[in-house]
């Protein structure tokens, strides 16, 4: 989610929320983008719960490699 654009001389700022897993790869890109002019930077935020289908393949994936203790 967009939360706003700024200037900073000749520079833009841009701040936004967005999901973790959409963050893989893309310093690589915003550094391709810009001929490697562009930085970035992360702070963490927030936690939210996975999205259903998400939460299920993790289950469905970890169902009977946790051990009980009885």
């Amino acid at each position: 989610m967009l939360e706003g654009m700024d200037s900073r001389g000749n520079l833009q700022v841009i701040k936004a929320k967005v999901p973790l897993s959409e963050m893989f790869g893309y310093v690589t890109q915003l550094r391709s983008l810009s001929s490697g002019r562009a930085t970035s930077t992360m702070e963490f935020s927030h936690y939210n719960p996975a999205p259903n289908n998400i939460a299920e393949e993790v289950m469905a994936k970890n169902k009977g490699k946790v051990k009980d203790d009885e």
